[in-house]
């Protein structure tokens, strides 16, 4: 069990003083905090055991004794991971040995927090959806529809009818229009894009099945969302890139998308072979 520093690191911004200080001092000091009580921990950061309490329920963990046991398995991984350094900024005129290194790092460096705090029940639930929707509609903007792109790529190969639109008001258009028997997925790093909000709330209010990918923690889009799924990402001076975030989005959107597959692989199989013979034939003569 781990993952408890990825949704301390996660929520950091959403945290009230109290709470902040307790988070601060686990993030600083991760092996002293597993040998104290709580009332030890909130002596140490001139906080109170309420604030350790309410801090615990912004991460959505079960109580204390979760959390440590959490941060404990954090710090048993640090200790045999010689692999990654942590997630490193790029800076002014570093070398490009430097830039490889490190945006691979904490692609990869995302990718595994992103596994410590991905719900596999929650994925479970996201399969069953998209394995029983008639029609699946990707709703993002930027960097985000990128990702829908790829989506509706991927299930459109195994005959899964998926739709996205650039347009936020074409969006839009489409979530007043589904039903019960479809499946709308939100896509923003963030949670806090309004169009797509916008357009999930709308589909929720039609009778559509929601479903989101987004940061960890409280948003407003994961709040229309029947099946809200959760990333982590490195990004924070080097946001306005969605670098990490798009690594990790496209990683959630594979899970998905295999999961699926294998439910029905046979057929799944047999469309992929008449898309790729299609694709084959077409360049073959032109």
């Amino acid at each position: 069990m781990n993952g408890g520093l990825v949704r301390l690191r996660e929520v950091l911004d959403q945290l009230n003083p109290s709470e902040r200080k307790v988070a601060d001092y686990i993030l600083v000091y991760p092996e002293r905090m597993i040998q104290l009580s709580g009332a030890q921990l909130a002596e140490e950061c001139s906080s109170s055991q309420a604030a350790i309490v309410r801090l615990c329920k912004s991460m959505g963990v079960k109580g204390f004794q979760d959390l440590k046991l959490r941060v404990a398995g954090d710090v048993q991984e640090q200790r045999k991971d010689k692999v990654s350094s942590g997630y490193q900024e790029i800076r002014p005129h570093d070398s490009i040995g430097t830039i490889i290194e490190h945006v691979s790092n904490n692609n990869i460096q995302s990718i595994r927090d992103t596994v410590k705090i991905l719900d596999p029940d929650a994925v479970v639930r996201a399969v069953d959806a998209i394995y029983g929707a008639k029609r699946i509609f990707f709703y993002g903007l930027g960097a985000s529809n990128l990702i829908a792109q790829d989506a509706q790529q991927k299930f459109l190969r195994i005959n899964k009818p998926s739709f996205t639109f650039a347009d936020p008001h074409v969006q839009l258009t489409s979530a007043v229009t589904l039903t019960p028997d479809d499946l709308a997925i939100g896509i923003s790093y963030s949670g806090e894009t309004r169009q797509v909000i916008a357009s999930l709330k709308a589909a929720k209010e039609n009778g559509a099945v929601t479903m989101s990918i987004t940061k960890y923690g409280a948003s407003k889009l994961a709040q229309y969302s029947d099946i809200p799924l959760a990333i982590s990402s490195t990004e924070n001076e080097i946001r306005s890139g969605a670098m990490s975030s798009r690594i990790t989005q496209l990683n959630v959107i594979d899970i998905l998308y295999l999961a699926v597959a294998s439910r029905n692989y046979e057929s799944s199989v047999q469309y992929l072979d008449k898309s790729r013979q299609a694709i084959h034939q077409l360049e073959t003569n032109m």
